[in-house]
């Protein structure tokens, strides 16, 4: 496998840098999406689609907070905020600056309680949500890594999307 010379290699050894690697990078690519965008471009919908850049930053954020609190709690409580439409969405008075640092230090903290686990076997019971079986499903933190992977690099392609309508640029354009 090459690395791309404009992607550090992996912080952490094994398997687990790899991961975290492979999500810094889906990271890195949201956030060339939003970069010189305005507050009043992140709000606005440019598909049929509700999605908007500032909404998109926000439900990442959001994601990031509520996975890492299921991993390293082990509770199988459903954190607070994981179900909350609003999360898709960029409220009048949220900058982009404040919510690109939100997601930044949310990032910052999986990073750290990766970093922390035993091991990526760690097993944890999901929440109940109105979508889940009957009986508790538990994920490894691998698993739930992964689940960030494909999160992030979904939704930096709706990313892409609303931007390309947006103002015509596209990530890889801007890369």
């Amino acid at each position: 496998m090459t690395t791309s010379s404009q992607s550090p290699a992996p912080l952490l050894p094994g398997e687990r840098g790899e991961l975290m690697h492979a999500l810094a990078e889906q990271r890195a690519l949201l956030l060339i999406t939003a970069r010189d965008i305005t507050d009043v471009q992140a709000a606005k919908r440019t598909t049929v689609s509700e999605l908007t850049l500032g909404g998109i930053v926000k439900h990442l954020t959001r994601g990031e907070q509520v996975w890492t609190h299921i991993m390293v709690k082990g509770d199988g409580e459903l954190p607070e905020g994981m179900l909350d439409l609003e999360q898709y969405r960029m409220a009048e008075g949220e900058t982009l600056a404040e919510l690109l640092e939100q997601y930044t230090a949310a990032a910052h903290h999986t990073d750290e309680s990766v970093a922390a686990l035993p091991d990526l076997d760690w097993n944890v019971p999901l929440p109940k949500t109105p979508w889940s079986p009957p009986e508790t499903v538990h994920w490894s933190a691998r698993r739930i890594l992964l689940h960030l992977i494909r999160e992030t690099a979904q939704h930096a392609g709706h990313a892409d999307i609303v931007r390309e309508a947006l103002d015509g640029a596209s990530t890889t354009a801007q890369r």
